[in-house]
């Protein structure tokens, strides 16, 4: 079993991952830009912290990054401080964050130049499910690569797909973020209308969804959102930086994606409106702005 691994990003969702890898026994050694995150994670797991990428992943058998963005993830992997500086040939690189499939495409091939594996494997299920095991990870690589780390992934996760080669996780992630959207602006605007009507919300909610109206969304979000409650973690900057990856995707393989990108048009009003730290369930607030 592999032992050492290091763990780049500690944000909402790096923070609880690394955590439960170095409960479940791995050596885990952290970095995080604020290095006061790194220094209190390791206070509370016990683990160990380096003060670059490039240390942290020395020795290590397995480096997971898990951060905001594109130049985000390049700036932690690349250059003489980065990841890929401090990783030996025969160790695998792993991408948790949410990214374009171009970077997962252009990282397999700088990871490739260094003999160094690599697998993209964004998540979903938001900070609560980082902070109880129970993320959901697509992955774009080789199956004997994912079978190398399927255990560590084990660790934070309930489900773990091979979704095909490099990019094609980043890929899945899109899509995942599409029928979100769409799913949270549909409950947005039949709680609404359920409020302008008198409907009582509690038996709406218990009527219908338990029938083909029922989502996750449902069952967790609608009272929240009912009660104006916005603190659930995935913010709404993140889910426009997701779906902007996903609408420019959609134009490079000539998908059309109206619903999404009329969406992605309405988190922009949310932002203007003061919720750029909401959580995505907060579409509703549109319908309470005068």
């Amino acid at each position: 079993m592999t032992t050492s691994v290091a763990f780049i990003g500690l944000g909402v969702m790096g923070y609880p991952m690394a955590g439960h890898l170095q409960r479940a026994g791995y050596d885990v050694c952290v970095y995080n830009r604020t290095f006061a995150k790194a220094e209190k994670w390791q206070k509370e797991f016990s683990g160990r912290v380096a003060e670059t990428p490039a240390a942290a992943a020395k020795g290590a058998e397995v480096v997971f990054v898990c951060v905001g963005n594109d130049s985000d993830v390049r700036s932690v992997v690349y250059g003489d401080s980065g990841a890929l500086a401090g990783m030996s040939a025969g160790t695998i690189l792993v991408d948790h964050t949410t990214a374009s499939a171009d970077l997962a495409r252009e990282l397999a091939e700088a990871a490739a130049k260094h003999s160094v594996a690599f697998l993209d494997a964004p998540v979903s299920g938001g900070q609560a499910g980082a902070d109880n095991g129970q993320l959901t990870v697509m992955l774009g690589g080789e199956a004997s690569d994912l079978l190398q780390i399927s255990a560590m992934l084990e660790t934070y996760s309930r489900h773990v797909g091979l979704q095909g080669p490099v990019g094609s996780g980043q890929l899945a992630k899109m899509v995942n973020q599409i029928c979100i959207a769409g799913v949270v602006q549909g409950l947005a605007e039949g709680l609404q209308f359920a409020k302008n009507a008198g409907l009582d919300q509690e038996k709406l909610v218990a009527a219908i969804s338990k029938g083909s109206a029922g989502s996750w969304q449902m069952e967790n979000r609608s009272k929240t959102m009912w009660e104006g409650e916005f603190d659930f973690g995935f913010a709404v900057d993140w889910m426009r930086k997701d779906l902007q990856i996903a609408l420019k995707e959609a134009n490079k393989n000539g998908s059309r994606l109206p619903v999404t990108a009329l969406i992605d048009q309405f988190y922009a009003d949310v932002q203007v409106n003061g919720g750029s730290r909401y959580d995505t369930s907060s579409l509703i607030t549109r319908f309470q702005t005068k």
